[in-house]
């Protein structure tokens, strides 16, 4: 009796890169100083370092939502195909 391996979803796929990157770029954007180390522009008499800070507090809620819903739609695809693998069984 010959057993044929057991063929599974790869681990790193498109989706998970995007939300690796998604949840990375916040931490690069925050470690990298020299980017905005700086006073001007000004937006409403606040320093370019301030609104920079906080302008990216919005813009990781929203990469992480947006990592979220990828990850709950890999999932959703994972267990859809595990169902479908023991079906075929």
């Amino acid at each position: 009796m010959s057993k044929t391996p057991e063929v599974r979803p790869p681990v790193v796929t498109p989706g998970r890169v995007i939300i690796a990157l998604c949840l990375v770029a916040p931490f690069v954007a925050m470690l990298w100083v020299g980017s905005y180390a700086k006073v001007d522009p000004t937006f409403i008499g606040i320093p370019f370092f301030y609104w920079y800070q906080m302008l990216w507090v919005l813009i990781s809620t929203a990469l992480t939502m947006v990592a979220y819903q990828l990850w709950q739609r890999d999932q959703r695809a994972r267990k859809a195909a595990a169902r479908h693998e023991e079906v075929a069984k």
